[in-house]
């Protein structure tokens, strides 16, 4: 009777299966679930792909996403390379992957979906809404109303570049944790307009955290690497994945509350003389715009101290727009000294990835 008894305390509850959309994913197992998104004209079905990994052991539900604006590709590509890890075989919890979100728009090149609605402005979405908040409704209710965790990856927009930076609720003591966690140099206060992802999961208890790098209608290989290699050390944080052999980033990502675009007094050609990454003092100057038609000339400086995190790619400019993208600091110096570890982190982390392939490890 005792071996009996010391029999059933040994045995552990099976996990359940992940069931969504009506497929069934058994724990230790992946699928692939193509979720039914609303047609398009002169398309017979288009579908939100979920890629699903379910672990063999208890552990969190987190979602990682891209392309909710159809024409950030940078996060797509993270997605795909995350889905190629070995690492995830070792999952605890549960992966939901989708690559591209905002299929419509993705297929067509644009931010938008052909309503011409901005994805990121319509959740939490209704089921019998607009095209846009059908398939905020659908992407809401089958992957966030699942998930405890998620990240949301973007890009700058189009003529715009953003420096590799996480955007959260910091007020969440999670959110800050996490947004730490993903080891990028910057990361800003940010609880999102109305509609957006950001606005929708902060009621329902669900930590996001928010990356922004690169710009639009482009892979660029830096913001890709950042984010790929910020979403594993997340999952390291979450326990989902178990911890590197490699050393983690010699440096700690610098946290700004208040970030302020810097607009055109003027219009013409914007002859920018900072770079992303730069740290600026008050008053010292961004670049100036020129006028093609004259010799007039307008000097454009920082309104205060602080890291460029943004910028306009374009220099065709009209009174108004937005040209440089600054997180305000005190201490722009720290920020200067965490930028440049970060390019010394990623370049080493693609040479110990490198490495690690060589001899047929992935992670």
């Amino acid at each position: 009777m005792a071996a009996d008894k010391r029999r059933s305390q040994g045995k552990t509850t099976p996990r359940a299966p992940l069931v969504i959309a009506g497929v069934e994913v058994p724990p230790g197992e992946r699928r692939t679930v193509q979720l039914s998104a609303p047609r398009q004209l002169a398309h017979d079905s288009i579908s939100m792909t979920v890629h699903v990994i379910h672990g063999r052991q208890d552990g969190p539900c987190m979602f990682v996403c891209a392309g909710i604006h159809g024409d950030e590709l940078n996060g797509v590509e993270t997605i795909r390379r995350l889905l190629e890890r070995r690492t995830l075989g070792e999952l605890r919890g549960t992966l939901l992957a989708v690559p591209v979100v905002n299929v419509h728009g993705f297929m067509n090149g644009s931010r938008y979906l052909p309503d011409r609605r901005d994805l990121n402005r319509s959740f939490p979405g209704l089921e019998k809404g607009s095209l846009a908040a059908r398939l905020a409704h659908l992407f809401a209710t089958e992957v966030v109303a699942r998930s405890t965790h998620g990240i949301d990856l973007h890009t700058g927009s189009f003529g715009r570049s953003n420096l590799p930076q996480i955007r959260g609720d910091l007020d969440d003591p999670e959110v800050l944790r996490l947004a730490k966690a993903f080891r990028v140099p910057v990361v800003l206060h940010a609880r999102g307009p109305r509609g957006t992802l950001l606005d929708v999961t902060r009621p329902r208890k669900i930590p996001l955290i928010v990356f922004e790098g690169g710009e639009a209608l482009r892979i660029d290989e830096r913001p890709v690497q950042a984010s790929l290699r910020g979403v594993l050390s997340v999952m390291r944080a979450l326990d989902m994945i178990p911890p590197r052999r490699a050393p983690e980033a010699p440096f700690e990502p610098v946290v700004a509350r208040v970030r302020k675009w810097v607009r055109a007094p003027e219009s013409g050609l914007f002859l920018s003389s900072v770079a992303l990454g730069d740290t600026v003092r008050s008053g010292e100057p961004l670049g100036r715009i020129v006028d093609p038609f004259s010799n007039a000339r307008e000097e454009v400086h920082a309104p205060s101290a602080g890291v460029v995190v943004g910028m306009l790619r374009r220099p065709l400019v009209n009174e108004g727009d937005a040209l440089v993208h600054l997180a305000l600091s005190k201490v722009p110096e720290k920020i200067a000294k965490v930028v440049d570890r970060f390019g010394e982190y990623l370049a080493s982390e693609i040479s110990y990835d490198d490495a690690s392939a060589d001899e047929g490890e992935v992670d």
